[in-house]
């Protein structure tokens, strides 16, 4: 649908006491982001939305259903109104506005609406021959305010169902699966003027066109679909086209959209136009497309897996809705449960922004959402509608339409999890956790309570995601030496809304920092997993606070620990599925050291650690090998280590000895300028002279990865079977006089 008017929007520790914390920025809502993700009382139908369209503070909805009902009432309950296959809702309240149409004759469905640029007149789309009595086919006008069909727009019949609809103020542009107009042949793309005479305007679609969008103040018609040529020419999927001629301005050809997808849905700000893709099979594009209105060139690509329904552009940012369920490759959520309702900029789509209503997929094809429409009022005003097949929102009850408005919402955020302590220095307790996320809000403030005071002792701001929260903490440093101490952490959002209190914590305050630890952290670790939480995850010891998620069976504080002169337990691993993973993806380091200790007696060998870009499913079903993997050192079925990197060729350096002795050992991988070393038991064992390796997005794992058969020595297994401990990773090379004294600490 034409946008008739674009509407333009436009960590710091507070503490009592001497504290030291991880700060963030702090918004109303998430940056970018104009709705809430709650939900707001709408009327709702009993069948499928498929087409919305707004004017005057009305909405209109147009599907396959026979009545509409209130919020929060069954199909057929009290209040429950007939509207055949049409309805429309005040936008603002989400109440019947007082336009009753009925629209009828065989299978009757409305696939599209839209409303003139002066607001006078709905135009209707679909597979029907009747709007309230009065005969027509696939094509149909209605006057508005007055919500009477306008009998003087009087188009010949179309043959079969019309998927899409622009209008202008001089001509009614319509696409879909048809080949006639009356008795002219019109291949699936056709226009009418103002009283439904056909106008010559006939490009030719060789499939069906299922998206037509005019933007303001252009002379083009922008058609999209399942269509592989337009007017004769290779164009998959999306044309522009000229709107007086028909001709081809610009085809996209060589499956610059591949075969196996179609365009559903386009929208366009002054500047650019945005397309939405459905996919079919492998290699298919289900994401979103940012375009230029001048070169008609891309500027960027989604690349999510999961079809998109359709798309719609408020201010600065791209809503759509679809049923993406992995958006790893944006460096967005992994592969997992399907995710209905999204938002991102409009000047890059990755990071998504943190805006998380939910749907359900529904009834029908069991898609969710199919459409979205926005009110264009401004001043702060403005409602998201979205309908389609769900059948609940945000967990409740709510069928075929919704609504979001401008927020506050009234969701707050969840609990913080994996809340652990550890007394670092004399005087020092550090608390950390993992973030917890709020539908739409991604700047969260964290409220550290101390020994069960209502009060806090210190309150952290923290940036999330649903899909990645990240460890926050800090470092109470008013403990008194020798006493013990309980904390708990509650977290708050930019409304005033809290989430419940944590679980508590409790430690006993140091008297004196432990030495090995206080060495990795001198000698400047950004990653550091102690391994020894006895929680569902690997608390981040360093200042980095990347945190270890354990995937499957991984046991943090599974077994007795490496360190002679230290308590902490270390995590076991059983060789088949475990691994422990970061859930922050980063850039892949040019210059780095990885250390750990570990100890097995496994012949079947694995990976100790290393960097790779996958994930595993959000549903835990599926481990997510690496598709891009090096800088790692893994163990031979015969017990040598092997350090590989990946420089446009697999590089490595191995062990002469072996160790799978049953035997506490210390290995430290590093490369820089002057190339890989591999030290064991505070030895240099191997080295080069190579400083390349591969450029990449992912995070460091512990416990298993991809090790395909073509690495010198692979092992028969890719996961390590046995027990790991003290996992460190540094941003430079660590020298042999550092490696030597982490390791000689260790063993005191």
């Amino acid at each position: 649908m034409r946008r008739k008017l674009i509407a333009v929007l436009t960590g710091t520790v507070l503490a009592a006491g001497t504290l030291i914390g991880v700060s963030a920025p702090s918004a109303a809502l998430s940056p970018g982001v104009s709705f809430a993700a709650s939900d707001l009382p709408t009327w709702q139908t009993n069948g499928i939305v498929w087409a919305m369209a707004e004017s005057n503070g009305v909405m209109y909805v147009g599907g396959t259903f026979t009545a509409i009902r209130p919020p929060k009432v069954a199909a057929g309950g009290a209040g429950s109104v007939s509207a055949v296959n049409f309805a429309a809702l005040d936008a603002y309240t989400g109440n019947p506005a007082g336009c009753s149409l009925s629209v009828t004759g065989g299978s009757a469905t409305v696939r599209a609406l839209d409303v003139s640029p002066d607001g006078r007149t709905l135009y209707i789309g679909g597979s029907f021959t009747a709007v309230n009595g009065v005969g027509t086919t696939k094509l149909a006008a209605v006057n508005l305010p007055s919500c009477t069909v306008n009998t003087n727009f009087k188009p010949a019949a179309v043959n079969t169902t019309v998927r899409a609809i622009e209008a202008t103020a001089s001509a009614v542009y319509f696409g879909g699966d048809f080949k006639t107009v009356g008795s002219a042949a019109r291949n699936r793309l056709a226009a009418v003027s103002t009283t439904g005479t056909l106008l010559p305007w006939a490009p030719s679609a060789d499939q069906p066109v299922r998206a037509l969008h005019v933007p303001a103040g252009r002379n083009i018609v922008l058609a999209g679909g399942d269509f592989l040529t337009m007017n004769g020419a290779d164009s998959k999927a999306l044309a522009v086209l000229n709107n007086t001629t028909g001709a081809n301005i610009r085809t996209y050809p060589n499956f610059f959209i591949p075969k196996t997808s179609t365009v559903k849905s386009i929208d366009s700000d002054a500047t650019s136009f945005y397309i939405g893709n459905e996919g079919t099979g492998g290699g298919v594009f289900d994401g979103r497309a940012r375009l230029d209105l001048t070169t008609y060139n891309q500027i960027w690509r989604d690349t999510c897996l999961g079809a998109t329904q359709a798309v719609s552009v408020y201010g600065a940012t791209l809503y759509a809705a679809h049923h993406a369920h992995d958006c790893s490759s944006m460096n967005s959520f992994p592969d997992g449960p399907r995710v209905h309702l999204s938002a991102q900029s409009i000047n890059g789509p990755s990071p998504m922004y943190q805006w998380n209503p939910i749907t359900n997929d529904g009834q029908g094809e069991q898609i969710g959402p199919r459409t979205l429409a926005h009110t264009s009022a401004g001043s702060g005003r403005d409602m998201l509608w979205t309908g389609g097949e769900f059948t609940t929102v945000n967990g409740a009850a709510q069928q075929s339409l919704t609504r979001f408005g401008p927020g506050p919402g009234t969701a707050g955020p969840g609990v913080p999890k994996f809340v652990s302590a550890e007394s670092r220095a004399s005087g020092q307790n550090t608390i950390r956790w993992q973030s917890t996320s709020d539908p739409d809000d991604s700047e969260l403030t964290y409220r550290v309570y101390r020994n069960g005071s209502a009060t806090p002792l210190a309150t952290v701001n923290s940036s999330s995601r649903w899909w990645d929260l990240p460890q926050a903490s800090f470092t109470d440093t008013t403990a008194v030496p020798g006493t013990s101490y309980t904390y708990r952490v509650q977290a708050t959002d930019p409304s005033g809304r809290s989430g419940a209190l944590s679980a508590q914590v409790q430690i006993t305050t140091a008297t004196s920092a432990a030495a090995y630890p206080a060495m990795v952290r001198a000698d400047g670790a950004i990653t550091y997993w102690r391994l020894g939480d006895s929680l569902a995850a690997a608390a981040d010891s360093s200042n980095g606070n990347k945190m270890g998620l354990p995937n499957l069976g991984a046991k943090p504080s599974g077994s007795v620990g490496a360190l002679r002169s230290d308590n902490n337990r270390a995590a076991s691993f059983d060789g088949v599925d475990d691994m422990i993973f970061g859930q922050q993806r980063v850039s892949a380091p040019t210059v780095f050291s990885a250390e750990a200790w570990f100890k097995t007696n496994t012949t079947t060998g694995g990976k100790i650690l290393g960097f790779g870009n996958a994930q595993p499913r959000r549903n835990g079903t599926f481990l997510g090998y690496s598709s891009v993997y090096d800088r790692h050192v893994y163990m031979s079925d015969a017990g040598n280590l092997v350090f590989g990197t990946w420089s446009g060729t697999r590089v490595v350096v191995t062990s002469p000895a072996r160790y799978n002795d049953d035997a506490w050992h210390h290995v430290v991988a590093t490369q820089g300028p002057a190339g890989m070393v591999l030290y064991v038991d505070g030895v240099k064992v191997a080295s080069n002279t190579v400083s390349a390796n591969t450029v990449s997005l992912g995070s460091w794992r512990i416990g298993g990865d991809s090790i395909p058969s073509s690495w010198p020595n692979a092992p028969t297994s890719r996961h390590f079977k046995g027990t790991i401990d003290e996992f460190a990773v540094y941003p430079t090379a660590l020298t042999a006089a550092q490696v030597a004294a982490h390791n000689q600490q260790g063993r005191r």
